[in-house]
């Protein structure tokens, strides 16, 4: 065997390197991380299938917890939430080091459909409390299953730092269901000012009000595409048949002078902010709505219940549909309540509300999953 000394310099310190590199451990893969704080990582509740869904946390825990919407930021989330003795709807944001629920609406009448304003010291949310400050009864259902549409809903901005309120759009009639464009400079509602549930812009003071839908039914459930060019919503499904479509748009009618519209019938449509190139965009059967845009713009992630009607449309789960009403993508298969998709203004990351992990029957909750294409 040679000397050491035998063994060429160069050859020597290719041979330390080889040694050190095999003796030093790996270095540990990075832990995925959810860009809200405190968030539990829950993997394990990952369903078989849902391949769209790298990493899973989860934000909130009891009661029932919906409409999540991130921050511009992408840092935090606004959401509302009826648990314990609240009796209804409030608006809850996380903190900003914890992650934990802050309390943001005052704890009178109902709330629903928080938003965040541009720049993130303020939110908007529908309220009643500046004309009902009891959370009021719930809708009776022994006519089927019904939405209540408040009259008493007003959309207010509530300023962070401060906790001071203002009303911006209001007046007897629903107005509620307010989201903003990316660009931060709209604000896209429902409202019943025109004497139907149509679709409404504003300025972020509330001004400038334009009306985007003209269309007998239901509008509603709005958001702007990233590029601030489209609006995606959900609309009132009648009936081709003109004789059916007569009956049941006078059905429609006597629920909405009773402040009440059936939701079991919805279909994903697109419109321009200046009311031009209506489409329809899915044609599923059953309740589909809650549709908010990927982040190229080019599909749709919504939630639907339209394989589930054998089940009475009991099992929701979010799906994703092109532009052209083609390449329908089933997203979750969980067994019972998926739904409200938005995803961070990155586009890493789909926060949505599910059933599933619930310690109690009807719990849900929000999460984030890291999104993998």
């Amino acid at each position: 065997m040679p000397s050491r000394a035998a063994i060429p310099p160069l050859l020597l310190a290719l041979l330390a390197t080889a040694a050190a590199q095999e003796a030093e451990p790996s270095a540990p893969a990075e832990e995925p991380r959810c860009p809200i704080p405190g968030a539990i990582p829950v993997d394990y509740l990952i369903q078989e299938g849902e391949a769209h869904i790298a990493h899973l946390w989860q934000l909130s825990r009891g009661g029932e917890n919906a409409e999540g919407y991130w921050s511009f930021a992408g840092d935090r989330i606004v959401w509302q939430r009826t648990a314990g003795t609240m009796g209804c709807d409030r608006i809850f944001v996380t903190h900003p080091e914890k992650g934990s629920p802050v309390p943001v609406s005052n704890g009178l009448g109902v709330t629903t459909c928080a938003y965040f304003l541009p720049g993130d010291r303020e939110l908007l949310f529908a309220s009643t409390h500046g004309s009902e400050t009891e959370c009021p009864p719930r809708p009776d259902f022994s006519r089927g299953y019904v939405w209540g549409l408040h009259p008493q809903y007003d959309i207010w901005v509530h300023e962070l730092a401060t906790g001071a309120q203002r009303a911006i759009v209001e007046g007897w009639g629903y107005d509620a269901e307010a989201t903003v464009s990316p660009l931060g400079d709209r604000i896209v509602f429902t409202s019943t000012r025109s004497g139907d549930l149509e679709l409404w812009t504003c300025d972020l003071e509330g001004g400038d009000l334009f009306q985007v839908t003209d269309t007998p039914g239901y509008d509603g459930g709005a958001f702007f595409s990233h590029d601030g060019r489209e609006l995606v919503f959900r609309a009132t499904a009648f009936s081709d048949d003109p004789a059916e479509a007569e009956a049941e748009r006078a059905g429609y009618r006597e629920l909405l002078e009773r402040w009440l519209v059936r939701p079991g019938r919805m279909e994903l449509f697109v419109i321009d902010p200046d009311g031009e190139n209506r489409r329809q965009l899915t044609q599923l059967g059953g309740a589909n709505f809650a549709p908010f845009f990927l982040p190229d713009d080019s599909r749709i992630a919504f939630a639907t219940n339209h394989h589930d009607q054998e089940g009475r449309g009991r099992n929701l789960d979010l799906f994703s549909v092109g532009l052209d009403g083609q390449g329908l993508e089933r997203i979750t298969f969980h067994e019972d309540f998926d739904s409200f998709p938005m995803f961070s203004p990155d586009g890493r990351y789909l926060a949505f509300s599910s059933n599933r992990g619930g310690g109690a029957p009807g719990e849900t909750n929000l999460f984030v999953a890291e999104w993998r294409e």
